[in-house]
């Protein structure tokens, strides 16, 4: 929808997704927001959009997970009460059934729209990969509070918890494979699977609705290459993470030629 996410198509089986890219609002939903935009920026990820580019065929959506989360069942996809935000204060007062309404409207429309997606490239494919890409926070104590422990926090979390690990096994290992042995400025990433994150609801739709051939891998950067608090970004190793991104996907093409031979 126009204003609302974009897709383009390529001629590839490798999709990008950058579904918590967005920070634009509605205007009924901005007049009720009590949370500020600095607040929302934070939680949001903020640049996933321009790494999509590793893949031909990218979905990149433009509006905030404050107007509604892709990312979680439709029943929790808009934030009511502060338990679902992180303790966050979102509204003004209890958003009205229309506003709701109107944000699950978009939701379910976002779901048509990548259900058409898949099936084309289903058929011109048969297998396909999609890179669900996102960020974290390592910092929620504070600005100046101590970083998260790296031992639950993984620099990039592969979450495959709502796939058929066995059936995916080729394309999941070798996709950790090319990401641990990356030059990475000098040294390794550290990458593990399921530490922090097994997926989200667009990995969860994906694998019920093409379980036998789609495969999500929910890729959950940590905010390491960007100061969470302030947005700002340090752009040598931001750079490196999209090289790093980018040097999987020969890995994953020659992954899906297998499988369909």
């Amino acid at each position: 929808m126009k204003d609302l996410w974009r897709i383009t198509e390529g001629i590839s089986p490798v999709v990008a997704t950058a579904i918590h890219n967005g920070h634009k609002v509605r205007d009924d939903v901005y007049k009720n927001l009590a949370i500020s935009d600095s607040d929302r920026l934070r939680e949001e990820d903020p640049f996933t959009g321009i790494w999509t580019d590793i893949a031909e065929t990218q979905v990149i959506v433009d509006i905030s997970r404050f107007q509604v989360d892709l990312n979680r069942p439709r029943e929790k996809a808009v934030y009511i009460k502060p338990e679902d935000a992180w303790g966050l204060h979102v509204w003004n007062q209890e958003p009205s059934r229309e506003l709701v309404d109107r944000s699950l409207t978009e939701y379910d429309r976002f779901y048509v729209n990548l259900n058409d997606l898949l099936t084309k490239l289903e058929k011109q494919f048969g297998n396909i990969v999609v890179l669900d890409l996102h960020t974290y926070n390592h910092r929620r104590q504070g600005p100046d509070r101590p970083f998260a422990q790296a031992e639950q926090n993984p620099e990039i979390n592969l979450g495959t918890g709502t796939m058929n690990r066995q059936l995916w096994a080729p394309v999941v290992d070798w996709f950790i494979h090319d990401l641990r042995n990356f030059d990475f400025l000098g040294r390794k990433l550290d990458v593990r699977e399921n530490v922090k994150f097994q997926g989200g609801q667009l990995s969860r739709w994906v694998h019920r609705n093409f379980p036998a051939t789609v495969c999500v891998l929910a890729v959950e950067v940590k905010k390491f290459f960007m100061d969470e608090w302030t947005g700002v970004l340090d752009q040598t190793v931001f750079n490196a993470v999209h090289r790093a991104l980018n040097s999987t996907v020969p890995g994953i093409i020659e992954e899906l030629n297998k499988i369909r031979k």
